[in-house]
């Protein structure tokens, strides 16, 4: 696979594209890392957090195919102007544009059957993606380039030959949803608007486009379907248009602006982000954004290393992304137009996976972000009646178990970020945590636990609500609210009623109180009906703990059993059972490193005073399932979160517990990494004897202070100062060992 990459890398020089030159970090960058394997990840056009993702759509769909696009395809339908990027789920991929020449035609076609389609193939040599900018030559002779601003797709295309030059807008096809309403009018030669409303993953959403052309059409014609039904203007629940333009027209611009509220708002978020027609400076604009974002880390590195690292911290800043126009409107769940808003509202939160690394590394990053991510969160609750779980534009798609929102807005509080009312926030993360429609809620406030034979995947449910409600628990504290303290701190301590000393395991529990059985710890297929787990099987779940390290610790009676118990996961082998999911994958072991539970468990040996064992084995899974190939990751990158966990890794720390907890030191991947901070601050992680050997921490000074604790705080970084580690070849066991020196 590396060696396939490589010659695709060289060949992309030969692509006579007009893309500028890039520099600063982003030259780093290869979006087409994690677009092979499970991935998923977005590959086209964007700024940091942007609300349009510009880039093809293949022909295939599948779950490999949730961004719209995969490695292996050679055939592109379209280009649209939403992506997800390294979801599990497929959506959005609207609006699509796909431009043409010669015979009328709008047929999408099919995988092998291209006979009188409007697609095209095209060839990985003829392709070229960078921050901010997606070029290609298609087969059918037009030369495709996108660049985009926030709201604003910009599209570029070379028509080759002589025949009549076309641009087919397809409201029909895109990624994983249905439309049930569409509409298209022809304004005036250069402008065309219109919306799209469709089902899909978020059980609704609408999105509105304005459209400007650089040259006149002579005509648009209308389809239902791909039914002819005239010219000009169509609303049906499903359609597609094409643009025709004369014979001469080779060279031809498009902007396309979208909106949730209207076109009105569309054209609007185009006259005030790209009013002009300059394709480069645009670009330009783009891979300037994308330089100041990556800009906040610089590493002292190999080029393989910053390759795969800043490529990871591209991938980190694509969602969530902006959900407002520039006016600050957007369409809420309620599908009510919410104005005068006093932040910017975000969308695209999956927080499942990303409140383990990503929300956690947003707080040091991007901490000018994180008030109007949290405000987002609390403007969800007013419009749905529960804090976010996996929101979607104007849906909640209720994907994975736990309400995680409940630890990003805790860990904001207990960081001391203002900018949203603490107050509010505590009482819609009670009431999320008491609603009785909430999965498996009213089994939980019964029981005390949620039982396996009451629930599908109870376990990982009760497991997921515990980490939840001890950042629930801790801001109580926090804001002078004991009663809601001890409440929910009781709640987060229920993962202890399902150890079971006799095998130290996380065992499911019946109502009766009594162990399901017969259990098999290895199974992790989610067919197997009464007391199985989410994504993964019990030897994961064991330690999904990560609010409370300490107390599993305690649970098995001493360190050295659970390092001996943590030590097995990493080596026993077994039969997952028929059906396991995908997901599950990355493994060493039973560790599954492809999926996001398994992500704090490495930097558990700290809690027991053996973080050299933390060391090799972070350095270990950083060079397995970290490359610079096509499949690149070890399952999808799920908004972020995959390449979160390598970059704060590779920094050398780690936040295990996503309340408010302590970065727990680990085993750097770079002799040297400055982190940017606000005010002119830095933080520097410098490790001059770094290398692939060299990967114990021997000794350790905080701002030229012995520091002989295995973590350090997030105050400390934030304040500003230099973490100098000596490393070394063979482990120091003492570092950290003393129980005043464990995180």
């Amino acid at each position: 696979m590396k060696t396939r990459f490589l010659l695709f890398s060289l060949m992309l020089a030969s692509v006579s594209l007009t893309a500028t030159a890039s520099v600063g970090n982003a030259s780093y960058v290869d979006p087409m890392i994690g677009s092979g394997g499970h991935g998923h990840v977005f590959v086209g056009a964007n700024v940091p957090f942007g609300a349009v993702q510009v880039g093809p759509n293949n022909i295939k769909s599948g779950w490999d195919w949730c961004s719209g696009y995969h490695e292996s395809d050679n055939v592109i339908t379209g280009f649209s102007h939403e992506h997800l990027s390294g979801t599990g789920c497929g959506d959005l991929g609207d609006i699509v544009l796909m431009p043409y020449t010669g015979t009328l035609r709008t047929l999408k076609g099919k995988e092998n059957d291209l006979n009188g389609a409007a697609s095209s193939t095209f060839s990985h040599t003829n392709e070229k993606v960078t921050p901010g900018y997606y070029a290609v030559k298609l087969d059918n002779g037009v030369a495709v380039e996108l660049t985009a601003t926030e709201r604003v797709g910009f599209h570029h295309y070379k028509f080759g030959g002589s025949e009549t030059p076309r641009v087919l807008l397809d409201l029909v096809n895109a990624v994983g949803n249905k439309a049930y309403d569409t509409y298209v009018k022809k304004v005036d030669a250069t402008t065309i608007e219109g919306f799209r409303f469709c089902h899909g993953w978020a059980d609704k959403r609408k999105v509105f486009f304005y459209i400007k052309l650089n040259k006149p059409m002579k005509n648009l014609l209308t389809f239902m379907g791909d039914e002819p039904s005239g010219e000009d203007e169509l609303s049906y629940k499903a359609l597609k248009a094409v643009m025709n333009f004369g014979d001469d027209c080779r060279d031809l611009l498009v902007k396309v602006a979208i909106s949730s509220v209207s076109c009105t708002n569309a054209r609007m978020n185009m006259e005030k982000e790209l009013p002009g027609w300059d394709f480069a400076a645009t670009q330009q604009q783009a891979t300037d954004k994308w330089n100041k974002a990556l800009s906040v880390i610089d590493i002292d590195a190999t080029d393989k290393q910053k390759k795969i690292f800043y490529t990871a911290l591209y991938h980190m800043f694509i969602a969530p992304s902006l959900y407002c126009d520039v006016n600050g409107d957007y369409r809420g769940m309620d599908d009510k137009i919410h104005r005068n808003n006093s932040f910017k509202n975000y969308t695209i939160f999956s927080l499942w996976d990303t409140y383990r690394t990503l929300n956690p590394l947003f707080t040091i990053l991007t901490p000018e972000r994180v008030p109007d991510m949290i405000n987002s969160m609390l403007d969800i609750y007013d419009q749905n009646g529960k804090l976010p779980i996996w929101p979607l534009q104007m849906g909640e798609t209720n994907c994975m178990p736990g309400y995680s929102s409940v630890p990003v807005i805790a860990d904001a509080c207990l960081k001391g970020f203002g900018g949203f009312d603490a107050e509010r926030a505590l009482k819609y993360m009670v009431s999320t945590g008491k609603n009785p429609k909430q999965n498996g809620i009213a089994l939980f406030m019964k029981y005390g636990y949620i039982p396996a034979d009451k629930l599908h995947e109870a376990t990982s449910v009760n497991l997921e609500y515990a980490a939840d409600d001890w950042g629930t628990a801790l801001m109580a504290k926090k804001l002078g609210h004991e009663d809601i303290y001890n409440e929910f701190m009781k709640r987060g301590e229920s993962y202890k009623l399902f150890w079971d000393k006799s095998i130290m395991k996380i065992h499911p529990k019946m109502a009766d109180g009594s162990w399901y059985e017969p259990y098999n710890p290895f199974l992790a297929n989610h067919r197997d009906g009464v007391g199985d787990f989410t994504e993964g099987n019990g030897w994961q779940y064991t330690f999904m703990v990560p609010q409370d390290p300490n107390g599993l610790v305690a649970l098995h009676g001493s360190d050295a059993r659970f390092i001996s118990n943590l030590d097995s996961l990493f080596t026993v082998t077994g039969d997952l059972g028929p059906g396991a999911p995908p997901d599950v994958s990355g493994l060493v072991g039973m560790y599954a490193h492809g999926n996001e539970p398994n992500h704090h468990i490495p930097y558990l040996y700290a809690y027991a005073g053996a973080q050299w064992k933390t060391a090799a084995l972070v350095r270990s899974l950083q060079e397995k399932f970290y490359t610079d190939s096509y499949d690149g990751y070890a399952g999808n990158e799920d908004c972020g979160q995959m390449s979160a966990w390598h970059v704060m890794s590779a920094l050398g720390f780690f936040q295990v517990s996503p309340s408010g907890g302590n970065l727990v030191l680990g085993s750097p991947l770079f002799r040297k990494a400055t982190i940017k901070l606000a005010g002119g601050k830095t933080f520097v992680v410098n490790a001059p004897a770094n290398s692939k050997n060299n990967v114990y921490i021997k000794a350790a000074k905080l701002n030229g202070k012995d520091l002989k604790r295995s973590y350090i705080t997030y105050k400390e970084v934030m304040k500003g100062g230099r973490l100098d580690l000596t490393m070394a070849a063979t482990p120091n066991k003492g570092f950290g060992k003393a129980r005043k020196d464990r995180p």
